[in-house]
């Protein structure tokens, strides 16, 4: 502790209003001296004797400035006294040590140079706390001195700042302002430095510069002009401490200090280095997602001229289908599912019903409709693929619609699915699958997720030629596809995504057709949606990992090999990885960063968002409210899909068995689509 600022004890008041509040600093202080001990009475200030100027500089140590600074200083045998911002301590302890060894005085001037004013007293507290031992592990001392940054003159001061320098005094500090502020930060030119640092008629004072934070080459050029002006003039240079008559400032540090100190500058190195991989992460995550955004756009783009050039230009297919439809357990939507099928406006059309050990009467309802066209195949419980490959068997058409129990149809739905066929090349057609259970916020962020990423992503797919998945809940085939491919696999648990990518491998084309739409029913909790997704990711891991040999394929599979697999693995699978970058990046801002900074680059993030959504709404002619849950969807609903496809990969990885989840159906989405609530 600097003495020699008088004696006393308790808290030092300001002046107070009536309440009680502290609204400013006395008189005492805001016309005193520049060197304040706060810890006492009565607020003591003290100030330099005439002719004697103690040069302080901020803001360092700074690799390049620094060194010049104390080179300076040496060849005209001035000491000075340095207030060092704590990270940069402990990025340069060799200068800070320097500095010390040559006969300069250290002061604090916080860990990360923040507005003591404007933090929080933890805050504040963990700046000052933090610097100490960072300057306790280079140098062996502890600092008691402490300038405030963003501070000036004793005039200057406010209540919040004056508020500040009382809490840091309680901890020891002792506060250095400054008589004269050079403001060379702002690089005035030499002259104005000079004449900025000059004392007026042979008074002593406090000068401020700063040896860090920026270009200091003029007040360099400043400083080796000035020191021989004021000597010649009779001025002496000496540090704070020394100018007021007191002793040393700097203080032996504890053995506990210096070792906490040196842990925190390893703490500090590994953070950086962490810092350094996550500013890396962003990077990549951000220009991933604005280069997916681009390619999708114009995807988009060329789909929907493609789509006006044939429509009336291609032969109308009205060749039988038969639909098939795997279930198990489905009494909540069976009934609607199938009743929709056979309404479908299409001339020659036969349903599946497969019956995979329901244990609800599935069946049952069915066979009760007593509807035409309609035929029920019971098995024991075999899974879906089988329950699948068994309607396929059974069928009777030649053109084959894959359908989930859940799914409802439009009346149109059938027609326009299997339109495609008109193409020979075509072997198979993804349908548009909308959810129907969109009341509740869980269900309108799931309908974002499905309109902006699974549709814009179903176009660009098949401009691209290397549609990865045809969805479980709508999907046309031709049986000949089918029977070339083996049938629906079962040794994967995204059955549709590894049987879209043997239908390409088989040489194929698969198209979207986006006006063939299916209503399902998405989960209604999260822990029904976080199992959903987790099958989907770890079972499409599966699938491409089954079907990587198409990296060295020509044609169709070629297509899914070049293009296909590589962009699921880095959309898919590598920037979900990354992507927590920018969360971490969020909270180090609401901690670290100023909050207009962080609002500014946040807002700008969902802009770029509500652009793509409503953009992604408009080409599904959805209506453009459910934008209001985009927000608090990137705030709950994204941090969950990053969690699934990091326990996918973690799954993956260490070659753990994931076994098949059902979903609990409430027959919700059957009553919203049959009812025609779309909105």
């Amino acid at each position: 502790m600097v003495s020699g600022l008088g004696g006393g004890s308790g808290p030092a008041p300001g002046v107070t209003s009536a309440s009680g509040t502290a609204v400013g600093p006395p008189k005492s202080v805001t016309a005193g001296g520049p060197v304040l001990r706060l810890d006492q009475s009565e607020p003591v200030t003290r100030a330099m004797p005439a002719r004697t100027v103690a040069l302080t500089f901020d803001d360092g140590p700074d690799p390049r400035w620094t060194p010049q600074v104390l080179d300076v200083l040496r060849r005209h045998h001035v000491h000075a006294t340095f207030f060092v911002v704590g990270a940069r301590v402990n990025e340069h302890p060799e200068l800070v040590r320097r500095i010390l060894a040559e006969g300069h005085e250290i002061g604090s001037h916080t860990f990360t140079h923040a507005d003591l004013a404007a933090v929080p007293a933890w805050r504040r507290d963990l700046e000052l706390s933090l610097t100490r031992k960072a300057v306790a592990a280079a140098t062996g001392r502890e600092v008691t001195l402490l300038r405030p940054p963003f501070s000036s003159v004793p005039s200057a001061l406010d209540g919040p700042e004056y508020d500040a320098l009382r809490a840091a005094a309680g901890d020891g500090h002792v506060a250095v302002l400054a008589d004269h502020d050079t403001r060379d930060w702002q690089r005035p030119g030499v002259d104005a430095i000079v004449k900025a640092a000059t004392p007026a008629r042979g008074g002593g004072a406090v000068v401020l510069m700063h040896d860090g934070g920026g270009d200091r080459a003029q007040t360099i050029a400043a400083l080796d002009r000035l020191l021989p002006d004021l000597t010649r003039r009779g001025y002496r240079f000496t540090t704070v401490s020394a100018g007021i008559g007191a002793p040393a400032s700097m203080l032996p540090a504890s053995a506990g200090s210096r070792l906490s100190g040196t842990a925190l500058r390893w703490t500090q190195a590994g953070a950086g280095w962490v810092a350094d991989g996550m500013n890396l992460l962003l990077g990549i995550a951000l220009v991933l997602g604005v280069a997916r955004l681009a390619v999708q756009v114009v995807c988009a783009q060329r789909h929907v001229r493609r789509v006006r050039r044939r429509t009336g230009h291609r032969p109308e297919v009205r060749a039988p289908v038969s639909v098939i439809v795997p279930a198990y357990n489905e009494a909540a939507n069976i009934a609607a599912t199938v009743r929709s099928l056979v309404a479908s406006a299409y001339p020659a059309l036969e349903v599946i019903v497969v019956d995979d050990g329901s244990t609800d009467g599935t069946a049952d309802i069915v066979e009760r409709l007593r509807l035409r066209g309609v035929r029920v195949i019971r098995q024991d419980n075999a899974g879906k693929p089988a329950a699948l490959n068994t309607g396929i068997r059974a069928a009777r058409a030649e053109l084959l619609v894959l359908v989930d129990g859940d799914t409802v149809f439009q009346s149109d739905t059938v027609y326009r699915l299997v339109q495609g066929f008109a193409d020979r090349s075509v072997g198979a057609i993804s349908g548009n699958t909308k959810v129907a259970n969109r009341r509740r916020l869980l269900g309108r962020w799931q309908h974002l997720e499905y309109v902006i990423g699974f549709n814009l992503d179903r176009r660009m797919y098949d401009v691209l030629e290397c549609m990865p998945t045809i969805p479980g809940a709508i999907g046309a085939f031709r049986r000949e596809v089918l029977m070339a491919v083996g049938g629906v696999p079962g040794d994967t648990l995204a059955e549709d995504t590894d049987l879209t990518m043997a239908v390409l491998r088989a040489g194929w084309r698969v198209v979207y057709e986006e006006a063939a739409i299916a209503w399902t029913e998405a989960p209604s909790t999260l822990r029904q949606l976080w199992r959903q997704r987790y099958r989907w990711c770890y079972g499409t891991m599966q699938a491409m990992w089954k079907h990587r040999h198409a990296l060295r394929e020509s044609g169709a599979g070629g297509k899914l090999g070049r293009r296909g697999l590589p962009y699921l693995t880095v959309f898919q699978i590598l920037l979900p990885l990354t992507a927590p970058a920018v969360d971490v990046f969020a909270l180090y801002g609401l901690l670290f960063l100023p909050w207009s900074t962080l609002a500014l680059a946040w807002f700008g993030l969902l802009l770029l968002q509500a652009a793509t959504a409503g953009y992604a709404l408009r080409l599904d002619r959805e209506r453009l409210g459910p934008l209001w849950a985009l927000p608090l969807q990137q705030v709950v609903y994204r941090q969950l899909m990053y969690l699934v496809v990091i326990q996918s990969a973690v799954t993956a990885v260490i070659g753990n068995r994931l076994r098949w989840h059902r979903m609990v159906r409430t027959g919700e989405a059957a009553a919203l689509a049959t009812a025609g609530r779309t909105g």
